[in-house]
């Protein structure tokens, strides 16, 4: 079964500047559509903020992590706690199946790209961030999309979200490991 072979913890790299992970999901993949798409689904698991739908739509992320989870944000991460608004571009969009867009986050020298595969009830989602600077851009990056999936599964499932920071602490020493170590 897919979702035993993905767990979390479990993105890879397959070319430089490049994380993948792949998730299997509760459907349908209208259900998750929306999750990636509408502002108030997407706070739920990741970053509030609209998106126009089409291909060079704007996308705005408004990060509020104490929203994601009841666990207390560590000090060290307080600016987290209520980010200014980020800007990125609609690169591709293809509903329910693919959704991509620059980054946010960098200024747009990266790019995400949501991509839904149904498999019976359930959707694979692969997610693909790719031109990521540095082997510790990297490792940021799969802790934190990890981290985020982590707690869109558990909003699908219906269930109390997993603490945002310790998971993602916990999968930050995975991937440093994984990175540094040329696993990929």
């Amino acid at each position: 079964m897919i979702e035993a072979r993905y767990p979390d913890g479990q993105g890879i790299s397959r070319e430089p500047g490049c994380v993948r992970i792949e998730r299997l999901l509760p459907g349908p993949a209208e259900r998750l559509w929306a999750y990636l798409v509408d502002s108030e689904k997407r706070r739920l698991w990741l970053a509030a903020g609209e998106m126009e739908p089409r291909v060079g739509g704007g996308v705005t992320h408004l990060f509020r992590h104490p929203e994601l989870s009841d666990e207390a944000t560590p000090e060290a991460h307080r600016g987290f706690d209520d980010s200014p608004p980020m800007h990125g571009r609609v690169t591709q969009w293809d509903p329910p199946r693919l959704l991509a867009y620059t980054w946010p986050g960098d200024d747009g020298s990266s790019e995400v790209t949501f991509e839904l595969f149904p498999e019976g009830r359930d959707v694979l989602l692969v997610l693909t961030h790719r031109r990521l600077a540095a082997a510790a851009t990297m490792v940021s990056v799969a802790s934190g999309w990890d981290a985020h999936l982590g707690i869109l599964i558990d909003r699908l499932k219906g269930q109390p979200p997993r603490g945002f920071w310790s998971n993602h602490f916990r999968l930050t020493r995975i991937y440093a490991r994984r990175f540094s170590e040329g696993d990929k």
